[in-house]
């Protein structure tokens, strides 16, 4: 049997902010694939409620913004690469203002708030909905450009190399530099197909992987598909042992994933200790910045009075605020309290930590460059130096819009190739009865253990208790990925256990608490800041 095939100029694997970004600045001059595993509105992107750092405000600099994500990144910020993205994120946002995005204005000007770690306000937003306004208005463009082609529910398997071919013909490769991508094998979830997507280039821009966390912000889809595939095909990744735990996620047994914005501390929010602990203000004792320090130092506070009382949760009160200011500046918030019985007019919102940005990915340079030629990487998949140990606030979005545009510019730069032609997938595998229940047990298994092992708070022993486990996984799982036909439940989870290796070995590499890596076995933070690389071919410093 043979699958379908679809031959274009670029395939994009994500429809987030990164991916739609790329596809819109390719159309006038390519023919663009957007493949995404859902609908066009489910990634992360359209979460994100804070809004988009950029330097616009008068007396803010460049500088400035540098400085602040140097010092929340603990020393590992690549300097030349968090310069290259503040010094363009002002065109960014002029771009979506082109296209038409909503943003918040005040007395006819841009609204500019401030969130943790920021020494100025400098965050445009859409009052506390700011990815959904993006993805909105970003999904409109794309749906009515006509060089771009959509595939919805098509979820990625692998991508296709030289050097994969050339393994499988049983042919050697003469030279190392002959491997690169010539396109991806997809799921088409509606006919069950898997099809064959050639290109001369390919861009990941799946996201994160918060999936692999029992708790997290993310939506179902961030499951670390294009981490995974990248590093099946060659390409190393760095600091991947850097996982950001927001510190405040709606606490609530019917609020799944739903994020209490950095913005509500940025506008005067204050973290408590429950009522029947004093309800008094903690912040204070853990850091002079107090609900302005860094996401890693709030999360890290707020696990230790949790562990250290036995609570639940600890407590968001922005009731000194105004309904009518909280109304205006964080509706959905509000209402999805009051949805949910809390008037945060009136009573603090119940937070916990939870899983939140993957800070670190594939490793890239400053055009979104993987390792494998003709592969590229950009947004939350990606590690281009600019988070370092630590993603400071708002600095996401804009990075996707930034390393959207360096790649897109890249790829015209080039001259146009031909597309290969592509051998169809193997589809004689039977499906296992018992193949659904299996992978339920172990995708649940596997978010446990990486929430109780490999947290806000690390030790050896817990690290080795992960790597055992993960082993044992890998190889059942690739039994089920070698013999049976592929679902996307079992494509995720092969994707989240070999995301979840990666996130322990590089963990246990680090001898030192720097950022988001808080080893109870190594407090202190070394004198030299080094990345965490890792390569298929062996381990690498």
């Amino acid at each position: 049997m043979t699958s379908p095939a679809f031959e274009f100029d670029v395939l994009i694997v994500g429809s987030g902010l990164a991916g739609l970004s790329a596809a819109l600045h390719l159309a006038p001059t390519h023919r663009v694939a957007i493949l995404t595993k859902r609908a066009m509105s489910d990634g992360s992107s359209g979460w994100a409620q804070g809004g988009i750092a950029a330097v616009l405000a008068e007396g803010d600099t460049f500088e400035s913004h540098v400085d602040d994500t140097l010092v929340a990144g603990a020393g590992l910020s690549d300097p030349e690469a968090t310069r290259f993205v503040v010094e363009h994120a002002p065109e960014s946002i002029a771009w979506l203002r082109e296209l038409g995005v909503p943003f918040s204005k005040e007395h006819g000007e841009l609204h500019l708030t401030r969130e943790g770690g920021h020494s100025a306000r400098r965050i445009v937003h859409v009052t506390d909905a700011t990815g959904a306004a993006v993805q909105k208005t970003l999904i409109a463009q794309v749906r009515r450009t006509p060089n771009i082609t959509l595939f919805e529910n098509h979820m990625l398997v692998d991508l296709i190399t030289q050097d994969k071919l050339d393994a499988k013909t049983g042919r050697t490769t003469v030279e190392a530099s002959n491997n690169r991508c010539l396109g991806l094998y997809a799921l088409d979830e509606t006919t069950d197909d898997v099809v064959t997507f050639s290109a001369p280039h390919t861009i990941l821009a799946t996201g994160g992987a918060g999936k692999v966390y029992l708790y997290t912000t993310n939506p179902d889809t961030a499951t670390g598909d294009g981490i995974a595939a990248a590093w099946r095909a060659g390409c190393r990744v760095s600091n991947m042992e850097f996982i950001q735990f927001h510190p405040t996620c709606l606490y609530h047994p019917h609020a799944k994933s739903f994020l209490i914005t950095e913005a509500v501390r940025g506008e005067g929010g204050l973290l408590r200790l429950p009522a029947q602990a004093g309800g008094t203000r903690f912040m204070t004792q853990h850091d002079p910045r107090a609900e302005l320090a860094p996401r890693d130092v709030v999360a890290r506070a707020i696990d230790y009075e949790m562990k250290k009382g036995g609570f639940d949760c600890m407590y968001l009160d922005i009731s000194h605020q105004s309904l009518a200011f909280l109304q205006e500046h964080f509706p959905n918030i509000y209402a999805r309290c009051l949805e949910l019985g809390i008037d945060i007019s009136k009573s603090p919102i119940p937070v916990v930590p939870a899983a939140h940005y993957t800070c670190g990915g594939v490793l890239t340079d400053l055009h979104g460059h993987t390792d494998v030629p003709g592969l590229y990487a950009i947004g939350e998949t990606a590690c281009t130096g600019l988070h370092g140990a630590n993603r400071l606030a708002s600095n996401s979005l804009v990075e996707c819009m930034v390393f959207a545009r360096a790649a897109a510019q890249d790829i015209v730069s080039m001259r146009s190739a031909a597309s290969p032609d592509l051998p169809p997938w193997d589809d004689s595998r039977v499906t296992d009865a018992d193949e659904a229940v299996v992978i339920s047990h172990n995708w649940d298994e596997l978010r446990r253990f990486m929430w109780d092992y490999v947290g806000i708070v690390r030790t050896n022993k817990r690290l080795d208790r992960a790597a055992h486990r993960i082993a044992l996984l890998k190889r059942e799982i690739q039994e089920f990925y070698a013999h049976f036909h592929v679902t996307r439940d079992l494509l995720e989870l092969r994707n989240l256990v070999q995301v979840a290796d990666l996130i322990v070995r590089s963990a246990q590499g680090r001898h030192e608490s720097r950022g988001l890596h808080f080893s109870l076995d190594y407090p202190a933070m070394a004198t030299e800041a080094l990345p965490t690389i890792l390569s298929p071919q062996g381990p690498e410093l």
